[in-house]
């Protein structure tokens, strides 16, 4: 119990650190940019509650926010992907599985577990994105960053997930 503690706030606390230290100065081709923070949301057990989740996903991008001088944008994203994520679980984990499932490529299979990652993704960034734009006179160009920084951060993610195994 307290050796689970500790180890979800080192990846807490790293996974933090990588953001503001050295992912936030990546931006590949000045669009490009890997947001790998949402894996600590993305990994969190299926029987979270989903209002431990929303804390620990506001508290996780407050403080991006705070070190990245954006004003509450990934705090916002961060809430609204934990309020979501509990619904694409349950999308996309085998009903047998949903109970007591931590997400992961073992568990849950490459098919369903890139699908429920490229959701998570696709959601966090679309809201952060809109939000960092707020305007929609270059939609084009929203849209191109979206995706280019989902693809990235899905790649970083799947590399990780990789690594852990």
């Amino acid at each position: 119990m307290i050796s689970n503690i500790i180890h979800k706030t080192l990846w807490f606390i790293g996974l933090i650190l990588l953001q503001v230290l050295i992912l936030n100065h990546i931006h590949i081709l000045g669009i490009a940019t890997p947001f790998l923070y949402i894996y600590f949301i993305i990994k969190q057990p299926s029987g979270t509650s989903r209002n431990a989740l929303m804390l620990l996903g506001f508290l996780m991008g407050i403080v991006i926010d705070i070190f990245s001088n954006t004003p509450g944008m990934n705090a916002a994203a961060s809430v609204a992907l934990a309020f979501i994520r509990p619904t694409y679980l349950r999308l996309f984990t085998p009903r047998d599985l949903l109970d007591s499932i931590t997400p992961s490529l073992k568990s849950m299979g490459l098919g369903s577990y890139f699908k429920y990652i490229v959701a998570c993704v696709f959601t966090q960034l679309f809201i952060l994105l809109t939000i960092e734009f707020f305007s929609f006179t270059t939609i084009w160009m929203l849209l191109f960053r979206i995706v280019a920084c989902s693809i990235l951060t899905i790649a970083c993610i799947m590399a990780v997930e990789g690594i852990r195994k």
